[in-house]
């Protein structure tokens, strides 16, 4: 009888020991699942909501934006893994009203053009955009006046009668060729015999003689204006220092550039000016897909082939910018600082 009382004794025992430890790994377990969910790890595919597919606005082909955007979209694909692709677009006013359409989430954009549409100003009149955020600030963009070095176009007065593509009406390069006219006594309606053409429209009209000049405001070196000088020499007409205070004096989110001998076969730096290219977020992204967007992106410029990939930084992500800043870009910017 007593043997039998040890054996339950023993037995109950060892059931309760089990119970004890079977309540101290959980305890264990939900203790770790706690401070990892405090912890502050990076965002993982789980903290982006919905979002499963992500589309990036760029411009034309032969433009800066759209080489640009598939390097964004890999880097993007990698690192959050969100599928991200690269759009041709009509680029920075055209991005701007899709991104408010809901037609993209990530899209290349002036700053200049971010901020009239925000401000609902000039091309934005009546429109203003307020759904619309910045993500970071990314190179200089060069208003680039672009003819044949043959061409007898040697300054922005012989433009007078001539056919010059000035971009679409509304676009952002329309805007800096209105504004460079104008600070040259010129006007598109009244002086020139303006042409609403795309960055390769321009160019292939340059070579066949259809139009003698074309605006394009873009990163150099700029793929159609490269392979226009492939075929025939280029030159690109200079922005004198004079002008280029009098029309910063005016639009303060210009600035001072150039366009280095050697570009497109330049034989000397060729005074110019620009407008600073970013890249815009539908505001309502989640918070941690942006900041890991932001973060796929100037974290990697290293691996940007692009000649602007050299431009692109992380202390210079808020450089020119005049919109909001989206929480999720801003909380990456500060990390870095």
């Amino acid at each position: 009888m007593f043997k039998s009382k040890n054996m339950l004794f023993v037995l109950v025992l060892s059931v309760f020991m089990l119970v004890l430890a079977a309540c101290g790994s959980d305890d264990e377990d939900t203790s770790t699942t706690d401070t990892g969910s405090n912890s502050g790890d990076t965002a993982t595919e789980a903290d982006y909501g919905d979002v499963k597919f992500l589309s990036i606005l760029t411009g034309g082909t032969q433009g800066t934006y759209y080489p640009l955007g598939g390097t964004f979209a890999d880097l993007i694909t990698t690192d959050t893994g969100v599928k991200t692709t690269a759009e041709v677009s009509q680029a920075s006013a055209a991005n701007m009203t899709a991104l408010a359409d809901g037609k993209g989430e990530i899209a290349f954009v002036q700053t200049d053009i971010a901020y009239y549409a925000t401000q609902g100003t000039l091309m934005f009149e009546g429109q203003k955009i307020d759904s619309v955020v910045a993500l970071g600030a990314l190179y200089p963009e060069t208003v680039q006046l672009v003819t044949l070095a043959d061409s007898g176009i040697k300054t922005f007065a012989d433009l007078k009668g001539k056919k010059v593509s000035v971009g679409a009406p509304g676009s952002g390069t329309y805007a800096n060729a209105e504004q460079l006219l104008e600070i040259h006594g010129l006007s598109i309606k009244d002086d020139i015999q303006a042409q609403n053409l795309d960055f390769g429209e321009s160019t292939d009209g340059i070579q066949s003689g259809q139009i003698d000049a074309a605006f394009i405001t873009a990163g150099y070196p700029t793929g159609a204006v490269e392979a226009l000088n492939a075929t025939n020499g280029v030159t690109i007409i200079p922005v004198e220092a004079d002008k280029a205070e009098e029309l910063i004096a005016k639009y303060p989110y210009y600035a001072v550039d150039k366009i280095p001998s050697g570009t497109y076969g330049l034989e000397s730096d060729v005074p110019a000016v620009s407008v600073g290219a970013m890249l815009a977020v539908q505001k309502d992204l989640p918070e941690d897909l942006v900041y890991a967007m932001t973060k796929a992106i100037y974290d990697n410029t290293d691996k940007i082939g692009h000649a602007k990939g050299e431009f692109i930084k992380a202390e210079t992500g808020l450089d020119g910018i005049g919109i909001e800043v989206h929480p999720g870009a801003q909380r990456y910017f500060d990390e870095v600082k």
